[in-house]
C-alpha cells in the first residue's frame, strides 16, 4: 500500500509543535570552490558529427559576393579617377595616388590578418602536439615543441633567464615529456601568473561597472568590450598577437571551449547556489548581479588561457574560478557585511 499524500494544514507560529532550523549558508568563496570541484568533475561534450559537405556552397555564395562587391568598387573608382583626369589633370594624378595609397594600406592590412591568424593556428597546433607528446613521450618532437616554443616566446624581455636555462637543459634530458613539462615550469610559469592577474581584474572592472551603471544596455557593452579586450590581452600575453578576424576567431574558440568543456553549466549552477542560499538578496540587486557578471567574466577568462596558452597544462595547476573571482566576492561579502 502506498501512503497517502499529505493534506494542507494550519498551524499558528506560536505553536510549541512546530519547529524552525535555521538554513546554513555557505561564503561565497565556498561556493566558488564548489563550483571549480563541479567542473573537474563535469565529462567533456563530445562534439556532435557534422555531416559531410560535398561542396561549399555558403563559401562560394560569400566569395562571390565580395568578388562583385570589390569589381564594383573598383570599377566606381576607375571612372572616377578617369572623370577627374578628364576635367583636371592634376586632379587625376591627385586620385590616382589617393587610389594607390589606399590598396597599399589594404594590402598591408590583410597581410598583418593573415599573420595574426597564422600565430594562432601555429599556437593551436603546438598544444595539440604538446598534448600528445605528453602521452607517447617522443624525446625528438618534444625538441622540436621546445624549439618552436621559444621561437613563440622570444619576444618577451622578462623570460630570457628561463629560456637560457631550457638551452641548457636541451640535451640532458631524454624524455620528450619531462621537456615539455620543464618548458612548460620555466615558461608558462610567470605568464600564467600575469593571465590570472588580468582575469582577476577584468571581473573586478565588470562587476563594479555593472552594479553602479543606470542602463542595461551599458552593461552589455562594457562587458562584450571587456572580453574581447581580455581574450586579445591574453594572446598578446602567450605570444599570439592577433588582429581583428584572429581576435573573432579567437572568441569562436573561447566560447566553443566553454561549451564542451561545461563550464557555462557550471556557472548556472553556481547562480542557482548563491540565489538559493539567499546571498544575492543580502546585497542590493545592482550589487548582486555586478558579483555575478564578474564571476562570470572570470570563468570566460579561464577558458580565454586555456585556449591562447601554447602549452597544456601539465606541470602546473589549471587556474580556478575561487583564485581569479576572489576579488570580487570579498568586497561583496565586505558590502554585505556593511
Amino acid at each position: 500500500m502506498t501512503a497517502r499524500p499529505r493534506k494542507p494544514a494550519i498551524f499558528s507560529p506560536d505553536d510549541p509543535n512546530v519547529i524552525v532550523t535555521a538554513v546554513k549558508e555557505e561564503p561565497l568563496i565556498d561556493l566558488l570552490a564548489q563550483a571549480d570541484a563541479e567542473t573537474q568533475q563535469l565529462p567533456a561534450v563530445a562534439s556532435a558529427t557534422k555531416p559531410r559537405r560535398w561542396f561549399p556552397w555558403r563559401k562560394i555564395l560569400f566569395g562571390a559576393a565580395g568578388g562583385l562587391i570589390s569589381l564594383g568598387i573598383g570599377l566606381a573608382v576607375t571612372k572616377l579617377i578617369e572623370d577627374l583626369f578628364a576635367r583636371f589633370e592634376a586632379l587625376g594624378w591627385i586620385a590616382l595616388a589617393l587610389a594607390g595609397l589606399a590598396t597599399l594600406a589594404l594590402l598591408v592590412i590583410i597581410a598583418r590578418e593573415l599573420a595574426g591568424l597564422s600565430r594562432l593556428a601555429r599556437i593551436d597546433s603546438l598544444r595539440k602536439r604538446a598534448t600528445e607528446t605528453l602521452t607517447t613521450d617522443n624525446r625528438a618532437e618534444g625538441q622540436a615543441i621546445l624549439r618552436d616554443l621559444m621561437t613563440i616566446e622570444s619576444q618577451v624581455p622578462h623570460l630570457a633567464r628561463s629560456r637560457a636555462k631550457l638551452e641548457a637543459h636541451f640535451s640532458e634530458i631524454i624524455d620528450g615529456a619531462d621537456l615539455i613539462r620543464l618548458a612548460e615550469r620555466e615558461l608558462m610559469a610567470p605568464l600564467d601568473r600575469e593571465a590570472r592577474q588580468l582575469v582577476s581584474n577584468a571581473a573586478k572592472r565588470v562587476s563594479i561597472v555593472t552594479a553602479v551603471s543606470p542602463r542595461a544596455a551599458i552593461d552589455i557593452f562594457f562587458v562584450l568590450i571587456t572580453a574581447l579586450g581580455l581574450a586579445r590581452n591574453l594572446a598578446l600575453l602567450y605570444g599570439g598577437r592577433p588582429g581583428t578576424l584572429g581576435l573573432i576567431r579567437l572568441m569562436r574558440h573561447v566560447i566553443a571551449h566553454l561549451t564542451i568543456t561545461g563550464s557555462m553549466a557550471a556557472g548556472d549552477s553556481l547562480i542557482q547556489q548563491v540565489i538559493g542560499h539567499g546571498l544575492a538578496a543580502k546585497l542590493s540587486a545592482r550589487l548582486g548581479e555586478g558579483v555575478l557578471n564578474g564571476v562570470l567574466t572570470a570563468r570566460l577568462g579561464i577558458a580565454a588561457i586555456e585556449v591562447t596558452r601554447p602549452l597544456p597544462f601539465a606541470a602546473l595547476p589549471r587556474p580556478t574560478l575561487s583564485e581569479v573571482a576572489g576579488g570580487v566576492v570579498k568586497s561583496a561579502e565586505k558590502a554585505e557585511g556593511k
